[in-house]
């Protein structure tokens, strides 16, 4: 037998020996491990950037590990970078063991967080050359929520509502909005969050009052109530202010009380009341004034109808008896809350209500806006089923609506990522965002006629959000992912248009994705990229055309390529359809031999209201510690997920079963044909919430391909789960498609290995999603592995024990791993 037949079929049969190897409580140890081994290893980064003018910013470059960060100051005009104290007289002051970890600057005054070795707090009121202690309470501004570049460890946010209106609290996963609840009126609330991590607070209206991001340290975000009403209007909005045609306003008020609308005059007698409102039904949410105070917008509220979830806590404490927990969870098909428009007449002393013929049915009305002569309130409406949505505008006094721009596609229109308008009230303009051309572009409108001025930006990419919007010189900037046609579609790069569609520059330029900070003025900004296959570069660039001013920083990431560690492959295949690219990323264990083959492992969530391979870079991702258990994971996004063409996003349209499952497996085969490393007779597939509906999905119909899947926590029935996000992309009403669409209903043809993990106490997919499925397999008689967590919420694969079985089940499905074998 020749050398090399005799050397293949010698690797075969050891085949069965190395896997019997998998598992073992080293294995674990190292996949524990794998985050603090990668950490602080990536050295470079820029931090805490701060501008103290509008030439002139500060910021911290980390150094070697466990050393002190560099403390820099870069002058935009000439591109000079040069230290930002004199760390010599820190030394003097403090001792050579000083150790400066963090900086707040303003102007020549600087405030140091210094460890020698205890954490002490300087300030120097001329750049360094002379120090002064200083007390905890006069260091409060080291704690003002300026942000940080990078992820970290956990921390809080003390978020500090001083105006006189609830804000509603989102957490931004990327670009998604994740609501975490209300800040009361002039009321403090504290959020556990993570360095790095994004978040936002908006107001009634849906207007964003502020964002910010958790810093390493605890920090203090103050949400400071708006300018009184004689306050100067800025410089930069005098484009915005009322006309001169505007008449003052009337000394009145117009408010809401226990339902009823009510006027009150300049004396504070009240004038007027309606009598209409009930608890079953009457006026609730802001009051919309125009301008001139004249008129006012408010919505005549019918209250959502009743869905009561109820849960078991059945271990709540030694000793205790089980606890039933029940909350408040609108499914799809019950009855929402409906906001109806209507105006009042300040003068008249009474309320219009309007014809609601353009709005019959509404998901709900937003973006209110009066025009600046008070003569026009516009809003947008959702229809319920969210296939129509329309920019309204009602004319006053006559209370005649009109339809100014209607979208229409015969599928879902995606409001969370596709319906905004910004009011040009200068000139009786908006910009309108929409996907008519089969792309998600903007459009400039005529308000008055609702004529399509111009369409603003054009090409087979996508707007993912707008910057800024700058009236006086008619242009907008705005993210854009796509626009560069040689990159990776996905990546986010800064664009400037002119409103006549002219002018268009694309101000970032690195093969990777961005995201910026602009000096006060607008004239510069710092750009940050990274790829996920390659660590940051942070520049100094001029905003009028994109060019190089410096380059503050390049990651150096020689210490972790170092360790026995691999970056995720970055891979592109042809979807079903043999033409669309399909974007993943492959990622192997620490210990990677090119000579052995390894299971595949997808970590899949296909929920259509993003993307959700990663894309910036990090040492460290969940699926690193799946893979270095002996699998190579990967994770796609396949059609029916956001941010490419209509056509994509739609494939998801009452088609969640789909979850882009047949450019996956058309994705791995192609990785695998050139890497046969991947064995694809041992492919399994895992994720949670819509990541749990997906992975028991590609068994029921890709059973030939995946042959174990684990399913956490998931929306198996859209029927079962709350109610935004199922109408948003199965529709309304509920009809057939939902159940042809359901997990429970296919569960019959499970072939393979299956293993389901929900939290007892899940609030937000309703465990009973879960236990359905159960009842559907126990009656096909099917075999499958159960683990119920008590005392655990969504996402109960995150718990330690759970994240332990899981990997355990995937080693016993594809290396017949028995638990004595391991720990």
């Amino acid at each position: 037998m020749p050398f090399a037949r005799t050397v293949a079929l010698l690797v075969v049969l050891c085949q069965p020996f190395i896997a019997a190897a998998q598992g073992l409580p080293a294995d674990f140890e190292r996949s524990a491990l794998l985050a603090a081994r990668t950490a602080g290893l990536v050295r470079g980064d820029v931090d805490h950037l701060q501008w103290l003018d509008d030439a002139t910013c500060v910021f911290t470059r980390q150094g070697e590990k466990d050393a002190a960060p560099e403390f820099l100051l870069v002058d935009a005009r000439t591109g000079l970078i040069s230290p930002l104290f004199d760390r010599a007289s820190l030394v003097g002051v403090l001792g050579d063991r000083a150790m400066v970890r963090r900086v707040v600057a303003d102007g020549a005054a600087l405030m140091l967080l210094v460890e020698t070795p205890e954490p002490v707090v300087v300030r120097s009121a001329d750049r360094g050359l002379t120090w002064t202690r200083v007390s905890l309470e006069e260091a409060a501004p080291m704690h003002a929520g300026q942000g940080r570049a990078d992820g970290g460890g956990e921390t809080r946010l003390v978020i500090v509502n001083r105006t006189q209106r609830p804000l509603s609290l989102f957490w931004l996963n990327g670009e998604e909005r994740v609501p975490y609840g209300k800040v009361a009126a002039d009321a403090t609330r504290t959020q556990h969050t993570f360095a790095g991590h994004r978040w936002m607070v908006v107001d009634a209206d849906g207007a964003i009052v502020r964002e910010f991001m958790g810093e390493a340290e605890p920090s203090i975000v103050l949400v400071p109530p708006p300018p009184a009403v004689d306050a100067p209007v800025p410089p930069e909005t005098v484009a915005m202010a009322p006309s001169a045609a505007a008449k003052p306003a009337p000394a009145a008020k117009v408010d809401i009380v226990d339902r009823n609308v009510r006027i009150i005059d300049v004396s504070g007698r009240e004038v007027f009341r309606t009598s209409d409102g009930t608890k079953e039904a009457g006026y609730d949410g802001a009051v919309h004034t125009s301008p001139d105070g004249r008129w006012a917008l408010v919505m005549w509220n019918l209250p959502e109808g009743e869905r009561r979830v109820h849960m078991v806590q059945s271990s709540p404490g030694e000793g205790e008896q089980p606890r039933l927990k029940t909350i408040d969870y609108l499914k799809p098909g019950d009855r929402i809350a409906v906001d109806m428009p209507r105006l009042v007449d300040v003068e008249g002393r009474r309320v219009v209500t309007l014809a609601a013929d353009l709005f019959p049915t509404p998901w709900s009305i937003g973006h209110v806006h009066w025009s600046t002569d008070g003569k026009t309130v516009s809003f947008t409406y959702n229809e319920r089923g969210h296939e129509v949505v329309r920019l309204v505008a009602v004319d006053v006094p006559s209370c005649t609506a009109r339809v100014v721009a209607e979208e229409r596609h015969g599928a879902f229109i995606d409001y969370v990522n596709s319906v905004r308008v910004d009011h040009l009230d200068a000139t009786g303009e908006a910009l309108w965002m929409s996907e008519r051309d089969g792309w998600r572009h903007l459009y400039l409108l005529d308000m008055a006629t609702g004529e399509v001025k111009s369409q603003v930006t054009k090409g087979e990419w996508v707007v993912r959000s707008i910057e800024r919007v700058d009236e006086t010189a008619r242009q907008v900037w705005f993210w854009a992912g796509g626009i560069r046609p040689e990159q990776d579609p996905y990546h986010l790069h800064l664009a400037r248009v002119n409103f006549d569609g002219s002018g268009l520059v694309v101000l970032t330029e690195g093969d990777g994705t961005h995201r910026v900070t602009f000096s006060p003025g607008g004239d510069f900004f710092v750009d940050r990229s990274s790829r996920v296959d390659m660590p940051g570069v942070t520049e100094l660039r001029r905003s009028s055309d994109g060019s190089l001013v410096a380059t503050l920083a390049v990651a150096d990431w020689s210490a972790l390529r170092a360790l026995p560690w691999t970056p995720p492959e970055r891979f592109v295949a042809k979807g079903r359809d043999g033409r669309t690219d399909i974007h993943g990323i492959i990622m192997r264990p620490s210990n990677f031999d090119p000579s052995r083959r390894y299971p595949v492992l997808e970590q899949i969530y296909a929920g259509p209201h993003s993307a959700h391979v990663p894309k910036a870079f990090s040492a460290h991702l969940g699926a690193h510690e799946m893979a270095e258990l002996g699998f190579i994971v990967v994770q796609i996004d396949g059609m029916g997920t956001a941010h490419r063409s209509r056509a994509f996003h739609e494939v998801a349209w009452r088609n969640l079963i789909d979850a882009g499952l047949p450019d996956r497996v058309a994705w791995i085969k192609a990785a695998a044909a050139t890497r046969p490393e991947m064995d694809l007779t041992r492919v399994g597939i895992y994720g949670g919430s819509a990541g749990g509906q997906n992975a028991l999905a590609a068994m029921l119909t890709h059973g030939d391909f995946y042959k174990a899947a684990a399913a956490d926590c998931g929306c198996h029935d859209n029927r079962m789960d709350k109610i935004w996000w199922n109408e948003l992309w199965m529709g309304w009403p509920v009809g057939p498609h939902y159940a042809a669409n359901s997990n429970v209903t296919h569960a019959a043809k499970l072939r393979g290995r299956l293993l389901l993990i929900v939290g007892e106490l899940d609030s937000n997919v309703d465990p009973a999603s879960t236990m359905q499925v159960v009842d559907a397999l126990v009656k096909a008689n099917k075999r499958f592995d159960l683990l119920v967590m008590p005392g655990v919420g969504h996402g109960a694969a995150g718990h330690p024990y759970a994240k332990r079985r899981q990997q355990e089940f995937f080693l016993e499905a594809f290396y017949g791993w028995r638990p004595d074998e391991g720990s």
